[in-house]
């Protein structure tokens, strides 16, 4: 067991996030340009604590309020959008420790520097072998990938040595990024610094103490273990798009308290720019209240009942969805207020853009989730990840 000091909490981690902003944004072009939190930086936020805030104190973790890590991964999300995405992808991926058994999780977190990335599975599966699996596939978007020290395959388990084909479960499998092949997809234009390689592993011996089974019951009581992982990504993700939104929304009105356009009229004394400031704020207004009534509503029933209810587990996904959506649309009112300055790359805004627009195509932001929601307010079975 390796208990952490139970004094030191959430409010403890959003002062730190707070100073660790400044340390961030002075090399946030660099994370763009190299794909990668620089080693630096990565280092010291695993040695501060920053990649376990959601793992059970009896393996080496904090295991804060899910409210206060919300607030740390809003604080990081203004000032970088890779970085608060790999905080909330790492740590997600963490709280694993709390279902897996515990001589793998003390065997993992041992390392100060420990982080663990995934990615979903393509074409992949484990083969029951002597003490182990056989596995096979290729994993995408590993999130942190460059940081991590442990890769997590998720993988069917089909047959066994006696030659069936039927798959019996799913299975994380932990691995070593010297037992795989790493493969460079990572070409584009936003969230850049997450570094979302992908990996592929190739009838690689797995032994079964490095492995358990996905979707069991938590070996650990708090009640973050209760919360679905897939509520767990879209909250954290739904709160970096809040986050780019609103870091956007400020540049912009910063922008119209300073600049003079041609026509030698400051852009804040503009109808236009008035009428589309209010708008532009009442909609990330919104979709805030809206995601943090959603989340408070659960993690209150969670704390206090033990239990999730439909209702809550239905607010939460279409309030994370609709976050991030609408902070689609208030980063593009922001870019289209600053004009054609807003182009260049040297313009804080455009790293923005770019990085919603991203955001938008993952899995959380997908468009489906409104359809779940609309058949459960339709008195249907909801059919989506909930």
């Amino acid at each position: 067991m390796i208990e952490k000091d139970k004094k030191i909490n959430g409010a403890h981690f959003i002062d730190l996030a707070i100073s660790l902003s400044e340390d961030i944004a002075k090399v946030s072009a660099d994370i763009n340009y190299a794909r990668q939190i620089p080693e630096s930086l990565s280092k010291n936020m695993t040695r501060l604590g920053f990649f376990r805030l959601l793992m059970p104190q009896s393996l080496g973790g904090y295991e804060i309020d899910f409210i206060d890590y919300l607030e740390v991964i809003n604080i990081i999300a203004k000032i970088d959008a890779s970085v608060a995405w790999c905080l909330n992808q790492n740590n997600v991926l963490a709280t694993l420790s709390a279902f897996m058994p515990e001589e793998l999780a003390l065997e993992i977190w041992s390392d100060p520097d420990a982080v663990l990335s995934n990615g979903p599975p393509i074409e992949a599966s484990a083969r029951v072998s002597e003490n182990g699996y056989i596995l096979n596939g290729r994993w995408d978007f590993s999130s942190g990938f460059q940081h991590s020290t442990w890769l997590v395959a998720l993988a069917p388990v089909a047959g066994s040595s006696s030659g069936l084909n039927k798959i019996k479960e799913m299975r994380n499998l932990f691995l070593r990024k010297e037992e795989i092949e790493t493969i460079d997809t990572w070409d584009v234009n936003g969230l850049r610094g997450t570094g979302s390689f992908s990996f592929v592993a190739d009838n690689l011996y797995v032994s079964q103490a490095k492995t358990f089974i996905d979707g069991a019951q938590p070996i650990h009581p708090g009640s973050i273990y209760l919360i679905p992982k897939t509520l767990l990504f879209a909250s954290g993700f739904a709160t970096i798009a809040l986050g780019v939104a609103r870091s956007s929304l400020d540049y912009v009105i910063e922008l119209a308290n300073s600049k003079t356009p041609q026509s030698q009229k400051m852009l804040r004394d503009q109808k236009v720019v008035q009428r589309e400031i209010g708008k532009t704020e009442a909609i990330w207004r919104s979709a805030k209240a809206y995601l943090d009534n959603s989340v408070s509503t659960l993690w209150d029933s969670t704390v206090v009942k033990k239990n999730i209810t439909v209702e809550d587990r239905i607010n939460l996904r279409l309030a994370s969805t609709d976050a991030i959506r609408n902070s689609v649309e208030v980063v593009d009112r922001s870019y289209s207020l600053a004009g054609s300055n807003a182009i260049f790359n040297s313009n804080p805004i455009q790293k923005k853009f770019e990085d919603i627009h991203v955001i938008s195509q993952q899995v959380q932001g997908r468009m489906e989730h409104y359809d779940s929601a609309g058949q459960h307010f339709l008195g249907m079975d909801p059919k989506g990840l909930f």
